[in-house]
């Protein structure tokens, strides 16, 4: 996969995240799941996403293992996104990692949800965070700054 390649979803995978979606929104997930908001940069319309949130030394981060999807590339547009979860909504700058910073954040991503995520990674979970160092450019990582 270059630095740029997405993993489309299958039908399926679609299907499941509009249903997980309702449930997230509903506040029926588990503490980690978010409901992502974000605008689209061509058409303005808002878009959703079920996300895992990583929180690493305290600070909130999102990842997305399949790659530079359209969330990823309209919250870079944009420079902001939503959190979403039952009657909570969390307004964040993003603020894009470059690859040297996310090695570490990258092997807690995968140790802590790797039962949903190990087939996006070519690395196995509990893998030295030096080994991801490799494959930094294939996964967008965005550290999440309370918005004002």
């Amino acid at each position: 996969m270059s630095d740029d390649l997405f993993l489309q979803p299958s039908a399926l995978e679609r299907g499941f995240n509009r249903v997980f979606g309702a449930m997230v929104r509903l506040g029926l997930a588990l503490p980690h799941n978010y409901l992502l908001e974000v605008r689209g940069r061509k058409t303005g319309k808002l878009y959703t996403a079920p996300i895992d949130l990583l929180t690493y030394e305290n600070r909130p981060y999102l990842v997305c293992p399949r790659g530079r999807s359209q969330w990823v590339r309209n919250a870079e547009a944009g420079g902001e996104v939503t959190l979403v979860k039952a009657f909570s909504r969390r307004r964040f700058k993003v603020r894009a990692l470059g690859n040297a910073e996310k090695p570490p954040l990258l092997k807690a991503y995968l140790d802590r949800y790797k039962t949903t995520v190990q087939r996006y990674f070519t690395l196995p979970a509990g893998s030295p965070a030096e080994a991801f160092a490799e494959f930094a450019g294939r996964y967008p990582v965005f550290e999440l700054i309370p918005a004002a």
